[in-house]
């Protein structure tokens, strides 16, 4: 079986974003020379997400509407009392999760119709990674 691991590295100008980073994680199998098993996608920072659904404009609005109203940026969060200022991507960050499994057949990523892998950023302005491990043969 083999391994391969690579980190996807990423910095947006926005507090929050939503970039679609499957063509990303596509060069990394192909990379990978894995033709069957899974690839982990997975932000390694606890105010950023990595999930899958379609890369729809109107739905990444809905996204980011919903969030808001869910946890409000300006809105009081035990949180902030130590420094902090973002309590709300935390939670943000537990809605739309951490990380995303994809199979891997005939050495593509294997998705549902419309399926896109995304990372979600909720305390943008510096660098943060996202993992990418594939594992299979």
């Amino acid at each position: 079986m083999k391994s391969y691991r690579e980190e996807l590295w990423f910095e947006t100008t926005t507090r929050r974003a939503y970039m679609n980073i499957t063509a990303q994680v596509d060069a990394v199998v192909r990379k990978s020379g894995v033709r069957e098993g899974m690839v982990l996608v997975n932000a390694m920072h606890i105010t950023a997400s990595v999930y899958i659904n379609d890369d729809e404009a109107g739905l990444l609005h809905d996204y980011d509407s919903f969030l808001e109203r869910l946890a409000p940026r300006d809105a009081a969060y035990r949180h902030n009392d130590t420094g902090e200022d973002n309590g709300d991507a935390h939670i943000k960050r537990q809605v739309m999760g951490r990380e995303v499994v994809v199979a891997i057949t005939e050495g593509k990523l294997d998705f549902g119709p419309w399926e896109q892998i995304f990372y979600g950023e909720f305390d943008g302005r510096r660098r943060k990674r996202v993992l990418v491990k594939v594992i299979g043969e």
